[in-house]
């Protein structure tokens, strides 16, 4: 890809005015886009590796397992599905966020449709799926491991986990004599007690599936049927890996475009594991503990675990309970509790300041910063307590199955997100009225099915939902599809009858204008001229004095009025090292080489599990 830069551009953001020493301009990091982007200087394999661990929690090793307990290894699926979307992300995607010269996804659809409701909209939807999808989800599976942690750094204690898991994943299959019987006795791990409470269970809900050791399934009767494998899953994963601010700005931090797309590759290779590391000992411990693991008689899941649904959530941690010695267990808990800590800790910092920065400012746009820094506080307990509350909603969902309802909510929620991205960058005729009503349009079908999910219940083995057909009869992974088709039609046909965005608005902001060298002006240059000026009034006013312990404050946070500022011609070079997607011709070969191999991997492991 060719050298290309954008126009010098002020940096507009309420911190302007920050204090830049020598180095610190040596890192980039004296600008808000230099530190959120760490300077643009991580290397690629800290960057690969903080990629999978901001992936990975512990509502997938609870999750994966309990879902591979139940039904085999089709779940893996959900996770090999990356291995395309993480090139997709760094081949299309991240070259075009980096052109656009931003930090945030609410951003970029700002600068590229105009105006502050697509903004608005996408920080109040990422604090809904904070709520419904991370924070719930994490407590859930957090609490089953729930024992006194070490406190240990999240990239290490996720880690540290794999490595563990590895360890006893030879334990486990070895306790079960290898693969061979591994295959065998999971076909024959059925509960002994299948009768009672006055219930007929059918034996296909304590049966392991015919096709359990198969990736694609059945299209009508499959629990995870092959066109939503291949297409459904691709639609939320669209979503997921490329228009996700935690994964997106791992990737925009990176030195080149070549270290973020080995980053993506790297990524994409651990992205193997979940399958030999958490599907299949989920499997093992249905094997080892069937009663328990695999129990369909609600009151034989209650003695086991308390909830009437069903047990396979807890095959994970039962294996490590049961299996691992003393020793080795604790630091096991210790480790997933501590990496559920730190994924919270961060979950919770980004929600703030969402909620701050792009809501909270909006309705106080004069607030000083003691009272954001309150607000985003108070903001957090109230995340927290809405999460508690959720927590039941998951428990039930989905016959019990986490991750089955970790990823039907993001099939109602996601798809129409992933819609309006990718037609914002690969079609520039789409505008902001278009983008709009596709998103408000498919977020209420996609509410539609899932307020009417929760009302009725998924149903389970011993009771059936009562959830309307028209509405619930379609399978999460096909409502995917259909949502996502119909908020590409809503963009369209919205978006053509009404007036195009010109192209000087578009500069680097789509793909047929990315290697444009015109200068941009932006949709929201006058707003932003207007916040220049309202921070230039607040510089002529008198600074007060500070105590020692304010000017400490003010120093950690950047709040310095006074310094050397950067001249027009140190500005116009930092601008176009934040938005330099050039790649030398030796590594471009090597990372394009890197990527068809990881595809060839890919499919050959669909190829042999399908």
């Amino acid at each position: 890809m060719s050298k290309q830069e954008d126009s010098p551009q002020e940096p507009q953001t309420r911190c302007q005015h920050l204090d830049f020493s020598q180095a610190m301009l040596r890192t980039n990091r004296g600008t808000v886009g230099g530190f959120f982007l760490a300077g643009r200087d991580v290397a690629w394999w800290p960057m690969g590796a903080s990629l999978f661990a901001s992936n990975i929690g512990s509502g997938h090793f609870v999750g994966l397992a309990g879902t591979g307990a139940a039904s085999g290894i089709a779940t893996a699926a959900f996770e090999w599905n990356a291995l395309l979307l993480l090139l997709v992300l760094g081949w299309f995607f991240v070259p075009i966020y980096i052109k656009a010269g931003m930090m945030t996804m609410p951003e970029y659809l700002k600068k590229r449709f105009g105006g502050k409701r697509l903004q608005i909209y996408l920080s109040v939807l990422s604090l809904f799926i904070c709520v419904a999808l991370r924070i719930s989800s994490d407590i859930f599976s957090g609490a089953i491991f729930i024992k006194l942690a070490l406190g240990l750094d999240l990239y290490l204690a996720i880690f540290i986990l794999l490595a563990i898991t590895a360890i006893y994943t030879i334990t486990a299959f070895a306790e079960v004599g290898g693969y061979e019987s591994f295959t065998e006795k999971y076909m024959k791990a059925i509960p002994t007690v299948v009768e009672g409470d006055n219930l007929t269970i059918s034996p296909r809900c304590y049966t392991p599936q015919a096709d359990s050791f198969h990736i694609f399934r059945d299209a009508v009767t499959g629990d995870i049927p092959w066109p939503g494998t291949i297409f459904g899953m691709t639609i939320v994963a669209v979503w997921y890996w490329c228009t996700d601010q935690v994964i997106v700005q791992r990737c925009l931090s990176g030195k080149n475009m070549s270290h973020v797309k080995a980053a993506c590759i790297m990524c994409g290779y651990l992205k193997l594991l979940p399958m030999f590391l958490m599907v299949m000992p989920g499997m093992v411990s249905r094997i080892l503990y069937t009663d328990k693991v695999a129990c369909v008689v609600p009151s034989e899941c209650m003695k086991y675990c308390g909830t009437e649904v069903s047990c396979s959530n807890y095959a994970y941690p039962t294996l490590v309970l049961e299996l691992m010695p003393d020793g080795l267990r604790g630091l096991m808990l210790s480790v997933m509790l501590a990496s559920l800590m730190s994924s919270l800790t961060s979950i919770f910092n980004s929600a703030s300041t969402l909620f701050t920065m792009d809501l909270y400012t909006k309705i106080r746009k004069q607030a000083s910063e003691r009272e954001l820094l309150i607000a985003g506080r108070l903001f957090i307990i109230l995340l927290i307590v809405i999460s508690i509350m959720w927590v039941p909603l998951v428990q039930l969902s989905q016959n019990g199955q986490l991750f089955h309802y970790i990823e039907s909510i993001s099939s109602y929620l996601g798809p129409p997100i992933a819609a309006v991205f990718l037609l914002a960058i690969f079609y520039k005729r789409v505008n902001e009225q278009g983008a709009f009503w596709g998103l408000i349009i498919g977020l209420v079908v996609g509410l539609v099915r899932m307020i009417a999910e929760f009302a009725y219940g998924t149903g389970n083995c011993s009771t059936a939902s009562n959830c309307p057909k028209i509405i619930c009869g379609v399978h999460y992974l096909y409502f995917a599809i259909i949502l996502f088709f119909m908020s590409i039609l809503v963009v369209l046909a919205v978006s053509l009858v009404t007036k195009p965005i010109p192209d000087v608005h578009l500069y680097r902001l789509c793909w047929s204008l990315r290697n444009s060298t015109e200068e941009r002006i932006d949709l929201d240059a006058e707003e932003k001229r207007q916040e220049e000026v309202d921070d230039g009034v607040e510089e002529d006013y008198p600074e007060k004095p500070h105590g020692c312990f304010r000017k400490a404050f003010a120093l950690f946070c950047g709040l310095q009025n006074k310094g050397p500022q950067l001249t027009k011609e140190e500005e116009a070079a930092l601008e176009k090292r934040l938005t330099d997607t050039s790649e030398k011709p030796l590594w471009r070969t090597v990372v394009n080489i890197n990527a068809i191999l990881l595809l060839a991997v890919a499919v050959f492991l669909h190829g042999y599990f399908a």
